[in-house]
């Protein structure tokens, strides 16, 4: 792709990413496979079986780049409020970084952990009650692999898992080789990228990463606060640097859920955080989100090519 049509790639992808309706290129830039959205298919992926566990169905989003050739695919892991907004649709959040990846020429995968289990949403729930565990989400993750690895015109070798919140603790969890089942996985992603996840239950486990890892955090999130990321990446790099490092970038003064696009408020319904009883601040920051939008595509590029 020239210089000038990538400019354009990007300023194109900026604006979708903002909610600007405007999403082609010019025929002279794109290949045709690329030149619109793409539109995702419902599908239905199996988390992966363990002793005693039987596999769960799951819906999905499938978001194939329409070209032969093998491309990498990622797969996307919601937060506490599951995939969909009040109103039934996939939530914005979901369908922007699957716009974003497609247009890379990525094939994206949306999983849907809650609504076969009877959930819709875990964040008013307290971390002790809820039904749905990390062991569930984390089987979820490595069940979507597999799915992966079997799709036509899928680089096998050149998977990703990115997640959000409670899905980017899924993250660290299906990149933790302490866990029998990411060790003995027959399937495992080139690179992960964890969203303000929380990473006091992995610090407390330890990590031995088997994949590399990128942490996105905001410095100011008072409900999966940055201190344990911060001290999970130094013990990990310590002992793993050569191998698969963590690399860890805080955003000074952002909140949880700082690549959104909402104003920041106080959600009082979340009976977990750093502060319990007291609610946690929710909401974007334009500088944090598009830093972080492009960390994420510099990432991936590096690990996926």
């Amino acid at each position: 792709m020239t210089t000038r049509c990538a400019h354009a790639a990007t300023a194109i992808r900026a604006r979708a990413l903002r909610g600007v309706a405007t999403l082609a290129f010019a025929s002279a830039c794109a290949p045709a496979a690329l030149a619109e959205p793409v539109a995702g298919a419902p599908v239905i992926v199996n988390s992966m079986a363990a002793p005693g566990v039987e596999p769960q169905s799951l819906r999905g989003r499938w978001y194939r780049v329409p070209d032969p050739a093998p491309r990498p695919a990622v797969v996307l892991l919601h937060g506490c409020g599951g995939a969909y907004a009040r109103d039934g649709r996939l939530s914005e959040r979901l369908r922007k970084y699957a716009d974003l990846l497609t247009w890379e020429g990525w094939h994206a995968l949306v999983l849907d952990s809650f609504t076969s289990r009877g959930e819709r949403e875990l964040c008013t729930q307290r971390l002790g009650a809820r039904r749905i565990t990390q062991a569930d989400r984390q089987r979820d993750a490595l069940g979507a692999l597999e799915w992966l690895r079997a799709q036509a015109g899928v680089d096998p070798q050149r998977l990703a898992i990115v997640g959000w919140s409670h899905g980017g603790s899924t993250v660290l969890a299906t990149t933790n080789g302490v866990w029998p089942t990411v060790a003995q996985a027959p399937v495992k992603p080139r690179a992960a990228v964890a969203f303000y996840p929380g990473c006091s239950d992995t610090l407390r486990r330890g990590y031995d990463p088997v994949s590399p890892l990128l942490m996105l955090v905001g410095g100011n999130d008072d409900w999966t606060p940055p201190g344990p990321c911060l001290e999970l990446t130094r013990r990990t790099n310590v002992r793993a640097a050569a191998s698969a490092p963590i690399e860890l970038h805080v955003y000074p003064g952002a909140h949880h859920g700082f690549d959104g696009t909402l104003s920041p408020r106080v959600r009082r319904d979340v009976p977990n955080g750093a502060n319990p009883g007291q609610g946690v601040t929710v909401g974007g920051d334009p500088a944090a989100r598009e830093d972080s939008r492009g960390r994420l595509l510099a990432f991936l590029r590096s690990r996926l090519g």
